[in-house]
């Protein structure tokens, strides 16, 4: 997998305001290997309730935005490897993977359309509900406490 990207969308646990133990670990991790450049979102994507994690799916309708955080990777090859583990990634074995890793454009809150690294959820979304306005709360619980 070409890890020329340098940037990362995240959107659920590996947010720098998420909270909770689930992906605390990879989150402080992630928080020492790269820095946030704020606020993000893409466009054609929703995001959908998994139960303690939301999942993004691609819509193709541009009104639907998933609401994250751009990271800058200090070193995308040496953290994208631990976070495709830590996402469930198997090489070549897309079956059977949860998640898959794409390159896709996301915007700055400036308007600024920067290349990243995006997790999308592959599964069928059928049993799940979606998260209306594309911002994962249980992420944001603490934001709003500062």
């Amino acid at each position: 997998m070409n890890t020329g990207v340098g940037h990362l969308f995240v959107y659920g646990t590996l947010m720098s305001v998420a909270i909770g133990a689930m992906g605390k670990a990879q989150r402080d991790r992630l928080q020492c290997e790269a820095i946030s450049l704020g606020a993000a979102t893409m466009r054609g994507a929703q995001l959908y309730n998994l139960g303690r994690y939301p999942g993004l799916v691609e819509s193709g309708d541009p009104g639907h935005i998933v609401h994250g955080e751009l990271i800058a990777l200090a070193n995308p090859h040496i953290t994208l490897r631990w976070l495709d583990d830590y996402e469930g990634l198997v090489p070549g074995d897309h079956d059977q993977n949860e998640y898959a890793r794409l390159e896709r454009q996301v915007l700055l809150a400036n308007g600024s359309a920067v290349p990243a690294w995006v997790y999308v959820f592959l599964r069928d979304v059928e049993r799940y509900r979606p998260i209306a306005g594309g911002r994962w709360k249980l992420a944001l619980k603490r934001a709003r406490k500062i």
